[in-house]
């Protein structure tokens, strides 16, 4: 069944009841009425016409205010009877205001504007933890959103939550929807109906389930860690300020975020320290921008900044990494090239087989003369050793800092790279370039040795 929307779908006794001796209104699934609810609009009508032709009613105060469409009033001590009406209340929100005139409830009726699956549920939450939406998919519902129940504007024996309201969706494997008052321009909320974006789709960069998440390297030694003071982290040889930490636990980008979104769905807590945070609420930390993973500013309420930094990530996502610091900017490594040094199978099964890569012209500084210079890796490391029965090996490059032999950074750095063995490889020479990639790769393909003799 759809929502009901005109007055002549609800009946009397079948899924209405007006008592007019305790002043409710009860709603029940039946006839016309389904889940889908009503809108107060047509309710509105349809009481308004009872109350015009039944010869009981007319003796009682009409029930209703109209202000807007989505905006009524129940008045002269008149309220719905239970939960489970209010709960088939659709497109409006209400106050309730006693004999005397006084509002002792308001209601804001929130409807989700959106792609949202039918099965994904989502939640709010307004200062008090967070509540499951009543029914599964896009969401039309009120909200009670003040509570005082002698009437006298002094909410201690109630609440008032009119100024904090956000709208949640994070289901497994999709990506994350959130709406809150700000984002629909709203500081103070009243009783009237309010549309709040929210989406969900498909997050491609979620293969892992929950349960391999749980249980699994190098899902199990990660992290959350939400500090009461900054904590330093160099960038680039400058320190930055950070108030959340993910320890990634040596994990790929994607293995980081699958973490971490998955922590975000926990009703329990997930700050790593001694305070405690309530991951389904908290905010989001993570977001994918393409193939780059970019960390946002979150709230913490331990104090120590928004910004948001992962530790012990794979030096093989540096370059596509993002950090949000305390101060809301985005800092990012210089940029690690990586090599690849493809190695023949002479030199793979030659046990004395070594390799070593050269600058090709250090600013002067050339290969062939004595002045030849070995490249460093990123740690400073001659890249050079040997080759151990590889196929391959990897290594990274420091292409925005390193100046060795005077060096331009932030250049394609010109090399030469050799190999040579002794029983299998014989000695070979390839040249080629680290540019600003990380696919850049140099074969060094070995002749057969034939002539090398040791007899001792």
């Amino acid at each position: 069944m759809a929502k009901i929307i005109d007055p002549d779908s609800l009946v009397q006794a079948t899924n209405i009841v007006f008592d007019t001796t305790a002043k409710t209104i009860a709603l029940t699934i039946a006839g016309d009425l389904s889940t889908d609810g009503v809108s107060l609009k047509a309710l509105y009508s349809f009481t308004k016409e009872e109350w015009r032709t039944d010869a009981a009613l007319i003796k009682f105060p009409f029930p209703f205010v109209p202000i807007t469409d989505e905006q009524f009033e129940l008045q002269n001590g008149w309220n719905f009877a239970n939960a489970a009406t209010r709960n088939l209340i659709r497109d409006a929100g209400w106050a309730v205001k006693n004999v005397s005139g006084n509002t002792t409830e308001e209601w804001a009726g929130i409807i989700g504007l959106g792609t949202i699956e039918s099965d994904d549920q989502l939640y709010y939450e307004q200062g008090a933890g967070a509540v499951d939406v009543v029914l599964t998919g896009q969401v039309n519902q009120a909200v009670q959103i003040l509570s005082d129940p002698n009437g006298d504007a002094n909410y201690t024996d109630g609440y008032d939550r009119r100024s904090t309201f956000t709208l949640f969706v994070r289901e497994q494997g999709q990506v994350f929807g959130q709406s809150s008052l700000a984002d629909i321009g709203v500081t103070t909320m009243a009783s009237q109906a309010y549309r709040f974006p929210i989406s969900t789709a498909n997050d491609l960069k979620i293969t892992a389930t929950d349960t391999a998440i749980g249980a699994n390297a190098p899902y199990t030694g990660m992290s959350i860690t939400y500090y009461s003071a900054a904590q330093v982290r160099s960038i680039g040889g400058t320190n930055r300020n950070f108030g959340i930490i993910i320890d990634g636990n040596g994990g790929t980008a994607e293995q980081i975020y699958e973490f971490v979104q998955k922590e975000l769905r926990d009703a329990g807590d997930i700050d790593a320290d001694a305070s405690t945070l309530v991951g389904k609420t908290a905010d989001e930390l993570l977001v994918f921008v393409g193939e780059t993973l970019k960390t946002l500013n979150a709230a913490n309420v331990d104090g120590g900044g928004t910004g948001v930094y992962i530790d012990n990530f794979s030096a093989a996502d540096t370059n596509r990494l993002t950090f949000n610091d305390n101060t809301g900017a985005e800092r990012t490594f210089p940029f690690v090239a990586s090599l690849t040094l493809n190695f023949s199978s002479t030199l793979q099964n030659d046990t004395s087989a070594i390799y070593r890569v050269f600058f090709t012209d250090a600013n002067g500084d050339l290969f062939g003369t004595a002045d030849a210079i070995l490249v460093d890796d990123n740690d400073d490391a001659d890249i050079s050793g040997t080759v151990g029965g590889a196929a391959a090996l990897s290594f990274t490059f420091d292409y925005d800092g390193n100046v060795q032999g005077g060096r331009t950074a932030g250049t394609d750095a010109n090399i030469t790279v050799v190999g040579i063995g002794l029983n299998t490889g014989q000695y070979v020479i390839a040249t080629g370039t680290i540019a600003r990639s990380n696919s850049n790769s140099i074969s060094l393909v070995s002749p057969l040795e034939r002539n090398y003799s040791n007899p001792a």
